[in-house]
């Protein structure tokens, strides 16, 4: 369990217990004997105890199945979430918290079902030379953690990943463009480096990004765009060894930076901002 939902998870936990829809998913490996929805339901919470997931969310679809319209069926579909969750079964895991969303969107835990859809694919994210199809997913369901409860736990913690999520998009942008620089597919390169630099301006890959772009531009010689590149890496980072490379690079090629850095002239540095990256 990540430690975000080691600490906020008990808090929905003791609301479902205290607080003490029927399923489209029945399960073949539990024969039908009717019997109390309570008693399933605390055979469940026993079975979670003992770190059995599956059997768990196996339980708790037995709730809603023998029992579909009670209290106890609408708790059992968010802690069956939390089971597949728990046993990496995500695809099942977001299956129940949106349908608990969808069925209960007023619900006090509907805060929590967002969050635990957002986790799922958060824990989906792969090393940034695979498809980013679940970063982009996890970076949804977290703005959306946030944009809809935004003075909750969850979206504090939601806040923290959406950096590091976009810090991973940003990650695979810049792995494509060096690909393309490599290769000297410059125009390519460009395009990659600029959306670094326009669409994930927060991010730690900014300072690469403009550097690689001074060296995309010195490669097609258009000087003016190197120079007016270099100018803004180096007021925005003006301690920063990219900038340094770019700084070196340029006086390699003979391609001076304009009397306006100097002077360290805001107006510059916008215009040059807003014709590179406007």
């Amino acid at each position: 369990m990540t430690p975000s939902l080691r600490t906020l998870l008990p808090l929905v936990l003791s609301a479902l217990v205290v607080a003490g829809c029927q399923s489209n998913r029945p399960r073949e490996d539990l024969a039908y004997v009717e019997r109390p929805a309570e008693t399933i339901y605390g055979e469940a919470f026993q079975s979670m105890d003992r770190n059995q997931y599956r059997q768990a969310a196996a339980q708790f679809d037995e709730v809603e199945r023998q029992h579909p319209y009670s209290e106890w069926a609408r708790r059992s579909m968010l802690m069956a979430a939390f089971a597949n969750y728990q046993s990496r079964n995500y695809e099942e895991a977001i299956s129940d918290a949106e349908r608990f969303i969808s069925l209960h969107p007023g619900n006090r835990n509907a805060a929590y079902a967002y969050y635990l859809v957002a986790i799922c694919y958060f824990e989906q994210i792969m090393d940034v030379g695979r498809d980013q199809a679940a970063t982009q997913q996890a970076l949804n369901a977290l703005e959306q953690v946030v944009r809809r409860f935004p003075d909750s736990r969850y979206a504090t913690d939601a806040r923290l990943k959406i950096d590091m999520t976009r810090d991973h998009l940003a990650g695979k942008e810049m792995s494509v463009g060096r690909w393309y620089l490599r290769r000297n597919y410059h125009l390519a390169a460009i395009n990659r480096f600029q959306n670094v630099v326009r669409d994930y301006g927060t991010t730690t890959h900014v300072p690469e990004a403009l550097h690689r772009l001074v060296e995309s531009y010195v490669a097609l010689g258009v000087d003016d765009e190197a120079r007016q590149v270099a100018a803004v890496l180096g007021h925005n980072f003006p301690g920063s060894d990219w900038y340094q490379d770019s700084y070196d690079l340029l006086t390699r090629e003979g391609i001076t930076l304009d009397e306006a850095v100097g002077r360290d002239d805001p107006s510059y540095f916008e215009r040059a901002w807003r014709r590179l990256f406007g």
